[in-house]
């Protein structure tokens, strides 16, 4: 039969056990849900970071819409039936050479 002392210190470490356990807890969770907010963050702006890379080589993709692309003179932006026509896939004309061929006041036919 254990003694009187014996339960009192069993009661002791039990006590301590438990102070140390509820003061260690509050550490332990927040440290797990950090971990876990992280690594979401994480994922997050992987997916960011890869959807603006996609959005950016969609931007660099798209042609403008007078590209043409034309038997024997190849591949060129703006409208070819004009005299300064660069005949060029990056630029239109030297005069006007962003465009839009439509507006230009220094078109002229070459047919």
């Amino acid at each position: 039969m254990p003694n009187r002392s014996t339960i009192a210190q069993n009661r002791i470490m039990l006590s301590v056990f438990l102070i140390l356990a509820i003061a260690l807890f509050p550490s332990i969770l927040t440290f797990l849900l950090r971990h876990r907010l992280e690594l979401q963050a994480q994922e997050r702006l992987q997916a960011a970071m890869a959807a603006a890379e996609r959005r950016q080589l969609q931007h660099l993709l798209r042609l403008p819409p007078d590209y043409h692309h034309v038997e024997g003179i190849g591949s060129l932006i703006g409208d070819f039936t004009c005299i300064y026509n660069a005949r060029s896939p990056y630029i239109r004309c030297a005069i006007n050479p962003s465009g839009p061929c439509e507006t230009c006041r220094s078109y002229e036919s070459k047919y």
